[in-house]
């Protein structure tokens, strides 16, 4: 790539990849931590730990949507939905390997079902909120005129 379409490409590259990335490291700092409730506010305590996974998990699924869909080739972007359930869910996997590494933290199979859900869960939501959901073809008015 070189000249305007290598500038393109890379400036794609970062608005579409940098935030799954980004966002990625944050959960790789946050998994690092021996003690992370120590830095969650007080509010998220009462919150299930599950709860927490899925949700951080489908914010990295609806960031994998938005790039496979906007950052990548049209065949890739044809299997974005499947694509972003699998990237977050196999970066699951890696989280709880990386878990049993940092003293004080454990490793479960319920977190990473709770980090599947949660990644699919994300994805549909930003399939459908950003109309490339399921396309229906419109009915036919059939209403009396």
């Amino acid at each position: 790539m070189t000249g305007q379409a290598g500038r393109t490409g890379w400036k794609r590259f970062v608005v579409y990849w940098g935030p799954v990335l980004g966002y990625a490291g944050l959960i790789f700092y946050l998994s690092a931590q021996s003690h992370p409730d120590d830095d969650l506010p007080s509010l998220f305590w009462a919150v299930n730990d599950k709860v927490l996974h899925a949700l951080e998990y489908a914010v990295l699924g609806g960031l994998c949507y938005r790039a496979f869909r906007r950052g990548a080739t049209e065949s890739v972007a044809a299997r974005a939905v499947l694509f972003s359930i699998l990237t977050a869910s196999l970066y699951g996997i890696t989280d709880e390997v990386h878990q049993l590494f940092v003293p004080f933290r454990e490793s479960s199979w319920q977190d990473w079902l709770a980090d599947v859900t949660g990644s699919t869960l994300g994805v549909v939501a930003v399939w459908r909120l950003s109309g490339t959901g399921w396309n229906v073809a419109p009915v036919a008015d059939v209403r009396p005129r």
